[in-house]
């Protein structure tokens, strides 16, 4: 049994953070950072590098070890306080706006590129223009791109700057956060470790979401209602896209269906760049990256669709693994649909995929039908939603574009937390998406922030 000021659960990007926050004040405190998965080195995904299928591993190497699922993105960074998290809904607009001008800075201090995409403020305002003649809102944002091949650099810097300054333990999962008379002591790992501290983190990240949930089930603390994005991810050629993506590089586009009257949005565009498949808890899933130094003739983007539902029923997490296993098991992983079969109402086959203009850059997708997986309701926003794009960047809606299937975003159930993200246990917070807080990676590290200036307050005083 060890004693530490500060433990914390998880090694993505808030728990990077909160360690390099609190490490900053030259104080000398004692952090203990925990983290299921490996070291960066050792995030080695045997599917990738095998060329076997998926098999199962119990922490997963793309979501789990340091840098979290971020360590593989596509890292942006979104400077906008507007979009990427929920950090709003705890600290003011103008402390926000500093706030993500210190952690950018930081990025950039460890690796992250100078160039930043979106500043060219005529330019933007003659997209919005052009946006909503065409019934859809663009939010400004602008964005730092690091790569999808330049963040294990920038995750490494960070850890370098770390290592001696803190204990780290890989490899171990947290079984329970201790707590006594409400407020927190430390925690219990699987291997029956249990470490003492003033103070605990929890960044478990959106992978360990459900552990967090039934942490805070057991720890009898308030949980939120939150909602299911659920879309698909588009590729199309690259010159199609880059009137956009030249002037802002991920157009953020928000429409509103006319059927449904439902919230259909781009999510992560990735100009020249690749599709990709992430399995999470015996679900495949789509998703894209972009590099720095390479280049496809492609570009891809997500169309989600938010949707809540009426009580009795609160299981969105449930609902949209649901949807997705149902895609796996029509499709054995991924489906994938040109948009002129989905029109005609046919499935897409090998011979109408390599016959079209759009070559996939996820070749191992299965060419199928979409219509048998995703509800009408989803179908009918996404087809409304790219005829409106279609306006503004022609080529969108062209019966050669490629759509993946289905691209799931589960969002952490929200735990109850007060403005410096403590839980209703005292010395107890939970930060970054996997506590619903964030959703990419500069909230999600400014999260880690919050937590640790807060702790850095209350050391030396009786919290």
């Amino acid at each position: 049994m060890k004693n530490y000021d500060v433990i914390i659960v998880g090694a993505g990007p808030a728990g990077i953070f909160a360690a390099l926050e609190l490490v900053s004040s030259g104080r000398g405190i004692k952090i203990l950072l925990i983290e299921k998965g490996r070291e960066l080195e050792k995030r080695i995904c045997p599917s990738g590098t095998k060329g076997i299928f998926c098999n199962e591993c119990p922490q997963c190497s793309l979501l789990c070890g340091w840098g979290g699922a971020g360590a593989f993105s596509d890292g942006k960074l979104t400077l906008s306080k507007d979009t990427g998290g929920n950090l709003l809904r705890y600290i003011d607009s103008r402390a926000l706006d500093e706030l993500l001008k210190y952690v950018d800075d930081i990025y950039v201090k460890y690796g992250a590129p100078s160039k930043v995409y979106g500043d060219d403020a005529g330019k933007v305002e003659d997209l919005k223009r052009l946006a909503s003649a065409n019934g859809l809102t663009l939010i400004p944002s602008k964005i730092r791109h690091i790569g999808t091949d330049m963040c294990p650099s920038v995750l490494k810097n960070m850890k370098l700057a770390l290592n001696s300054n803190i204990d780290i333990i890989f490899s171990e999962d947290v079984t329970s956060i201790l707590f006594e008379k409400d407020k927190a002591v430390g925690v219990k790992t699987k291997g029956g470790d249990i470490f003492h501290s003033d103070f605990v983190v929890i960044a478990p990240g959106r992978e360990g979401a459900l552990w967090l949930e039934e942490q805070a089930r057991a720890m009898g603390l308030s949980l939120l209602k939150n909602p299911v994005d659920i879309g698909v991810r588009v590729e199309l050629p690259a010159d199609v896209m880059s009137p956009l993506t030249e002037v802002v590089y991920e157009p953020k586009l928000i429409f509103q269906s006319k059927t449904f009257n439902d919230r259909a949005r781009t999510f992560c565009v990735n100009p020249y760049g690749e599709v990709v498949k992430e399995y999470v808890k015996g679900i495949w899933t789509v998703n894209g990256h972009s590099y720095s130094k390479k280049k496809t003739e492609n570009t891809n983007f997500a169309i989600l669709v938010s949707t809540s539902f009426t009580e009795p029923f609160d299981e969105p997490h449930l609902y949209g693994r649901s949807i997705a296993y149902l895609t796996n098991l029509l499709g054995r992983g991924i489906i994938l649909q040109r948009l002129g079969d989905l029109h005609a109402g046919r499935r897409s086959n090998v011979k109408r995929i390599s016959d079209g203009r759009v070559k996939p850059t996820l070749s191992e997708a299965t060419p199928g039908d979409l219509s048998f997986a995703l509800p009408y309701r989803y179908v009918s926003d996404i087809l409304e939603m790219l005829e409106a794009m279609d306006k503004i960047a022609p080529g969108v809606n062209s019966d050669d574009t490629l759509l993946y299937g289905v691209e799931v975003k589960f969002y952490s159930r929200q735990i109850k937390l007060d403005s410096n993200l403590e839980t209703e246990i005292r010395n107890l917070f939970a930060v970054g998406d996997g506590a619903g807080v964030s959703r990419g990676l500069i909230q999600s590290s400014a999260s880690g922030v919050i937590a640790a200036r807060e702790i850095l307050g209350r050391i030396g005083t009786k919290a």
